[in-house]
């Protein structure tokens, strides 16, 4: 694997608990998780169109967009709850317990992708040593919960 891609990767992860950890002090700010979130996607959306004008980034046609299938538009809206959730749950149970609960809800999710070959991911069955994986997994919850 590129080395680029894990770097990338961990740069990823580690800003995972930062993010909703920022995004809770806004909705603290302005009184409201929604409009918090609000907030962060108008303000991510400038970054990232900036972002894509300044690399030249070429944009598709209308008929490309109007030819997507519905549901390829519901990743904002899965990204809208997501970060609506992390801004409520950051406060409540902390950034471990949040991001041993998130990672857990991936990797169930992430079983049952790549065991279907659902959304393009390549087929990989789930097998007992992925099943062990996140059985360990659980028992991290249960253990940072408890602890």
């Amino acid at each position: 694997m590129d080395y680029f891609y894990i770097l990338l990767a961990l740069i990823a992860g580690i800003l995972m608990p930062v993010q909703p950890g920022i995004n809770a002090q806004l909705s603290s700010l302005v009184k409201d998780p929604f409009l918090a979130s609000t907030i962060s996607f108008a303000f991510g959306t400038i970054v990232l169109t900036l972002f894509c004008l300044l690399v030249r980034v070429p944009w598709p046609s209308w008929s490309t967009i109007a030819s997507a299938p519905w549901w390829l538009w519901t990743g904002g809206a899965l990204g809208a709850f997501f970060v609506t959730a992390t801004i409520i749950l950051a406060p409540k149970i902390g950034a471990v317990t949040m991001l041993a609960l998130l990672v857990l809800g991936q990797m169930v999710a992430s079983l049952v992708l790549d065991h279907f070959g659902w959304l393009g991911y390549p087929v990989h069955p789930i097998s007992f040593w992925r099943l062990v994986g996140v059985i360990f997994l659980i028992v991290g919850v249960l253990l940072v919960q408890k602890f």
